[in-house]
């Protein structure tokens, strides 16, 4: 996909390691003009820590950008809209998981998630255009509590069905569909019809 002289198109990862087979990854190869988050080597269960890395790339960045977020991504990047403003055109937000409830063995716990500065989870409106992909039997959200989250954000929200937590664990490697909601968010960051 070029995207040239369009907004450069940022990867925010979750907080697991970054993989070869991931839709995210596979996406950023076919895009143009991207950057990822980097993992963090120290602190990467810190949300500020997190914030502090997705503000980094996007100092670096002149121009508009739109972010492209999945699982802790999501999250990295609505704490980042309360604390910053720069120019964020617009953000697909993928598989939100839901910090305040209890997660699968596995996770980090409700109070390491506190602790850590991710909950409360921030509900308030994002100053930019986003679309929350959710799936319905995602193990990590509820699909009526993601729904939530979407109208708190002022997100439109993309119901993908029983996709699991649309991750290589779940089947997703590549995921044609982000392609199609990215250049929508261009086309809008652009002022072209959808």
């Amino acid at each position: 996909m070029n995207l040239t002289a369009s907004p450069t198109v940022v990867i925010v990862p979750g907080l697991r390691d970054h993989v070869s087979d991931h839709w995210q990854t596979i996406l950023g190869n076919k895009i143009e003009n991207t950057r990822t988050v980097p993992p963090l080597e120290r602190d990467r269960l810190n949300c500020d820590a997190q914030v502090a890395a997705l503000d980094e790339v996007l100092l670096d960045i002149s121009g508009p950008v739109v972010l492209v977020a999945h699982s802790a991504g999501v999250m990295s990047t609505v704490h980042w809209a309360q604390r910053h403003q720069r120019s964020v055109k617009g953000a697909l937000l993928a598989a939100p998981p839901d910090f305040d409830t209890l997660l699968p063995e596995g996770y980090p716990s409700p109070e390491a998630l506190r602790e850590n500065g991710w909950t409360p989870t921030p509900r308030t409106p994002l100053p930019f255009p986003s679309i929350v992909a959710a799936s319905t039997n995602d193990p990590l959200a509820d699909a009526d509590r993601v729904a939530g989250l979407a109208r708190a954000w002022g997100s439109r929200l993309v119901v993908l069905g029983p996709v699991g937590h649309l991750n290589p664990a779940s089947g997703y490697g590549e995921w044609p569909r982000a392609e199609e909601l990215v250049r929508e968010l261009v086309r809008t960051s652009s002022g072209l019809p959808t």
